[in-house]
């Protein structure tokens, strides 16, 4: 069995599937019973590859004794006998060593031994302050809380030397024995969410230590080529590398910024992005899987610089063969517009899964989680957004774990998801049952799919890496991240869908599958970049820029090549092209994605997929271009849902709808019509139909 990614879809044997997983935390459970969660799981929801972190802190507790992966030490270390489970049940997994999980475990899954407090070999991870970065560890304080601890330098020496030893042993002694096509491992993810769920964090959080701004001052040498060149760029007259200092606080309101002083916050940005970088690549290295790895980036946060810390540090063009893939933890997209936001460009910015999608947790986040629907309506929307695979988080409610793994949280864990902490299947099981066989049976048609979206976001990092030390209220200077939001907002209310593409290292012939280019400006720009964009105009493509027109290159020195692009070119209409698809009644998102040879506008065959906002009230109805014709389709669910339908050759196939969302207390009797041709459920449910046959799930 050959496993290979390919744009961010898994590919076995050449052909391509989506991929649909479910999380199990084994070590939170007692051995006993993993045989009979793990069969649950597989026969409730039909769900056939498992996630799993493998505890660092779980499984080496002590730094003097190697790793235990066979239970010699305690049975519910059985690492191995644990992946023997999986393959005799018919289970791939995706294996996720770490070093760092996160999974509410204590220390965020590193043992207490390779804490700075701990051990004085350990350097500190520092913010911009100089002050220790920290996470809750395992143990309280005279207060009750637990305490704060300072996390690792991911780049010190003493740390990445034990991450190393780590790793080596979880691929010598567990992926070596366990990996397909001999064993049920088919896919590793590195890290978690950034490196220590960080991937989101303000650009002056983390890493002022000392290894790593040796490593930001090496980046600088290497991108500047020497020190003569960087002072002549930045107006600086450092005698050595050693004396240039990064940015460390935010610029005041109203405040001149220089050029110089911009492209040493877009140096801060590179260094961010070239920081994940090489822990993936190191951490990789030393586990040497054969099999594709990928990581789980979290969204970006909410503040308003948060969108441009996001862009600036997430720059997987940069990562060399470590593959893209997402979270979603942060908020209730169906009710808030910056959570729909923020998941949308985390499932844009490059092709990739999702990797946790919150199906098991209300207590711990929100308890809209209770219900099925908002996951349901969650994993509908990644997939329509450009993700690759869903993922239930968790699959299995746990109770089996002591304070040496998780001090902070009762059993279960978590409070609802799709098998309870008895074992039994829960009336999520068969909402993720619906999902798994719908997309079982179509999943690659989907994938293959062309989405039919308007205008490209270009995004060009260092304006995200300038933008992110911006007051709230600035957008004088170059902007990224506030533009693509309010260009989000501006394709939503068009009743558009739109792709994300990374400038920097698009190449020439990828420009024209995006004819209609929207971006923010900035006094200077790669002269590469402008090139491209120059061609574009010229190929009589559209490039729409907003704030100022680059008349410099990277360098700082003049450069017009944009500018007099942008003033050679026909002046652009000014009409908007409404699409394809058009919400008319309702409070609700559509997006459709075409399928078959021809160009989108003459196809009669697809995906349409309705999210249904929490406040709307009655159906929904959607104005649809199939081919030469224009169709009206009308879906009827419950608030906080969401649709999935299969047309093909102009015909109603396939579908999924949620007409039942117990938090809401909506309970809508379903129903998909197509130009008159309606299928409706008898009773408030959940309707399918999958592989032409109809069913219906009440709870």
């Amino acid at each position: 069995m050959r496993i290979e990614l390919r744009d961010g879809v898994l590919h076995t044997d050449g052909a391509p599937g989506l991929l649909a997983t479910a999380d199990y935390p084994y070590y939170r459970d007692h051995p006993s019973v993993w045989r009979e969660r793990l069969r649950t799981l597989r026969d409730a929801t039909g769900i056939r590859v498992v996630t799993s972190y493998f505890p660092w802190r779980h499984h080496q507790p002590d730094p003097d004794t190697p790793p235990d992966f066979t239970g010699a030490t305690r049975p519910d270390r059985d690492l191995l006998g644990y992946l023997r489970i999986c393959q005799e049940l018919g289970l791939s997994v995706i294996a996720k060593p770490g070093p760092f999980i996160h999974a509410e475990t204590n220390y965020g899954g590193l043992p207490d031994w390779i804490c700075p407090l701990n051990n004085d070999q350990v350097e500190p991870s520092l913010d911009a302050r100089g002050h220790t970065v920290r996470w809750s560890g395992s143990r309280r304080g005279a207060d009750g809380k637990v305490e704060r601890w300072p996390l690792p330098a991911p780049l010190g020496a003493h740390f990445a030397s034990r991450v190393g030893d780590w790793l080596r042993a979880v691929g010598k002694e567990v992926l070596q024995a366990t990996t397909a096509p001999d064993g049920p491992v088919v896919l590793v993810q590195i890290a978690n969410e950034g490196l220590f769920t960080d991937g989101a964090l303000p650009l002056w959080a983390y890493d002022y230590s000392t290894p790593g701004l040796d490593f930001f001052r090496a980046g600088l040498r290497e991108h500047y080529g020497s020190l003569d060149a960087y002072n002549e760029i930045h107006g600086t007259d450092h005698a050595d590398w050693t004396g240039i200092e990064p940015p460390r606080e935010q610029y005041a309101a109203g405040a001149a910024v220089g050029l110089g002083e911009q492209l040493a916050y877009a140096d801060w940005g590179r260094y961010q992005a070239d920081l994940l970088a090489e822990a993936y690549h190191t951490w990789t290295e030393a586990l040497g899987p054969s099999v594709p790895v990928l990581v789980n980036l979290n969204p970006p946060a909410g503040e308003h610089h948060a969108l441009d810390d996001w862009l600036a540090r997430v720059r997987p063009e940069r990562w060399n063969g470590i593959e893209y893939g997402f979270t979603n933890w942060m908020g209730v997209v169906s009710t808030s517009r910056d959570a729909h936001a923020r998941y949308v460009v985390a499932a844009k910015r490059a092709p990739g899964p999702n990797l946790e999608e919150n199906w098991g947790f209300s207590e711990l986040y929100d308890r809209a989680y209770a219900a099925g629907a908002t996951s349901f309506h969650q994993s509908l929307l990644a997939l329509a957004a450009g993700a690759t695979g869903i993922n239930v988080y968790t699959g299995v409610a746990t109770s089996g774990w002591g304070d040496d793994l998780d001090i902070m949280h009762a059993a279960p864990y978590p409070d609802c998801p799709p098998i309870d902490a008895q074992g039994r299947a829960t009336a999520k099981a068969g909402t993720v049952r619906m999902l798994a066989d719908f997309f079982d049976a179509h999943g690659a048609e989907f994938l293959a799919a062309r989405p039919a979206t308007g205008p490209t976001w270009g995004l060009y990092a260092p304006y995200a890496a300038i933008a992110a030390w911006a007051p709230a209220d600035d957008l004088s200077g170059p902007a990224c991240g506030r533009p693509l939001r309010a260009f989000h907002e501006r394709m939503r209310s068009e009743g558009r869908d739109y792709r994300i593409l990374d400038l920097e290292s698009a190449a020439p012939g990828l420009l024209a599958e995006h004819p209609h280019l929207v971006l923010h400006g900035g006094a200077f720009m790669h002269a590469h970049v402008q090139q491209l964009l120059a061609d574009h105009l010229a190929a009589g493509h559209r490039v729409e820029l907003t704030g100022d027109v680059p008349h410099l290159d990277e360098r700082l020195r003049p450069c017009a090549l944009l500018a007099d692009a942008l003033r050679a070119a026909a002046p652009a209409e000014a009409a908007v092209d409404p699409g394809p698809v058009r919400v008319l009644t309702g409070h609700a998102d559509a997006y459709w994605r075409t399928v078959g040879p021809g160009p989108d506008s003459t196809s009669d065959s697809g995906y349409l997929t309705v999210l249904v906002q929490s406040d709307n009230e009655g159906p929904v109805t959607i104005a649809l271009s199939l081919g030469e014709r224009a169709a009206t389709v009308t879906v009827e669910s419950a608030q906080g849902g969401a649709a999935v339908l299969r047309i093909a050759d102009g015909e109603l196939d396939d579908f999924l709808v949620t007409g039942l969302n117990a938090y809401l207390a909506s309970a809508v009797t379903p129903a998909v019509t197509l130009d008159g041709h309606a299928v409706r459920a008898d009773v408030p449910s959940d309707l399918a139909r999958v592989r032409g046959v109809l069913r219906t799930l009440t709870h």
